[in-house]
């Protein structure tokens, strides 16, 4: 599992400009079963996605197809972890040392 840790690196006028893109590339990662939760920052500073994938590479990957990392408006900080732990809804997701 995977915290995506973005911060913005451009004014929010210019984050807000792409924002309706950034939030198609967050549904279609919904839709592929990738992106558990997503949200803003509390202060509006940048993001924080919570996603499973493959490895790391491949989150790297995707991560550099979002219109933020296209535009460049935000930097993206990509933090693995072994879930070992869930909450009932998640349990499909919990992993086994």
């Amino acid at each position: 599992m995977f915290i995506i840790d973005l911060t913005y690196t451009a004014s929010v006028e210019q984050v807000d400009a792409i924002l309706d893109a950034h939030v198609e590339w967050l549904d279609r990662q919904y839709e592929a079963g990738v992106f558990l939760a997503s949200g803003r920052k509390v202060p509006r500073d940048g993001g924080v996605i919570v996603a499973v994938g493959e490895d790391r590479a491949a989150v790297e990957a995707l991560v550099a197809t979002d219109p933020f990392a296209v535009a460049k408006v935000a930097d993206y900080r990509i933090t693995e972890f072994l879930a070992t732990r869930t909450a009932p809804p998640l349990a499909s997701y919990q992993q086994h040392l």
